[in-house]
């Protein structure tokens, strides 16, 4: 005998209230093989899941938009931070700058290698600690450095944080979003359990093919399985 399997992901719950609401629709309630209270459940439920389902689609697709959109602007950022530091470090080696104003920056004086800017939260740091290093470093007389400018690389770094501080909130938001699905699934798989044993036991008098039809028009999912003969294959 085939073996009942509750369903597993979200369409298919989706799927099986629907059914068991659509079979309230269209058989008489006298004759439907659940009760009227979880039939009066499921469409309550359908209408709040359905809502749950699409909330958390629009905010994984939000974040999936933006977080493209933040890429772009990182490595942006990333090159004008990079080029910026690769400036202050020649302009070092030439003695145009001393070496010790390095550390106003967050720089080895000793060390012209760029920081590690890969991450963006190593992109941040650095790109403060640029920003204003080189305020400090003006403050004191200091001639700007140009090409990159510090205006250019504060204005792609601000673009960058803000995109990164947005990209952070939507991601919150897809948690929640998912963390409120799951919770709405305990209670939605509890409804569809109470639904498809009640339909089993209205149709248990049947045949075993007859139950197994009847309660397939509920919606309820069976398996067979492996090496289990296929009642329909059997007849042919």
């Amino acid at each position: 005998m085939p073996y009942r399997r509750l369903p597993n992901t979200n369409q298919a719950r989706l799927r099986s209230l629907q059914q068991a609401v659509n079979m309230g629709d269209y058989v008489d309630l006298y004759d439907l093989a659940f009760s009227y209270k979880n039939w009066e459940d499921a469409k309550t439920m359908l209408v709040r899941y359905e809502r749950a389902l699409f909330e958390s689609k629009q905010c994984s697709d939000n974040q999936f938009k933006t977080s493209k959109q933040l890429q772009e602007t990182a490595k942006m950022t990333r090159l004008y931070v990079s080029h910026f530091i690769q400036v202050l470090n020649m302009c070092v080696q030439r003695n145009e700058i001393k070496a010790e104003y390095k550390e106003l920056y967050g720089l080895d004086p000793s060390n012209f290698t760029v920081p590690d800017i890969n991450t963006d939260d190593g992109l941040i740091e650095w790109g403060r600690r640029i920003i204003d290093g080189e305020q400090k470093r003006l403050s004191k007389g200091g001639t700007p450095i140009y090409n990159p400018a510090i205006a250019k690389v504060r204005v792609h770094y601000d673009i960058f944080v803000e995109g990164y501080n947005n990209q952070k909130i939507l991601q919150n938001n897809t948690s929640r979003s998912i963390e409120n699905v799951a919770e709405i699934n305990k209670e939605v798989d509890k409804l569809i359990l109470n639904i498809w044993d009640e339909v089993e036991k209205k149709f248990e008098d049947l045949s075993p093919q007859e139950k197994l039809k009847r309660c397939k028009e509920y919606g309820l999912i069976y398996y067979y399985r492996k090496g289990e003969v296929v009642p329909d294959e059997a007849d042919q």
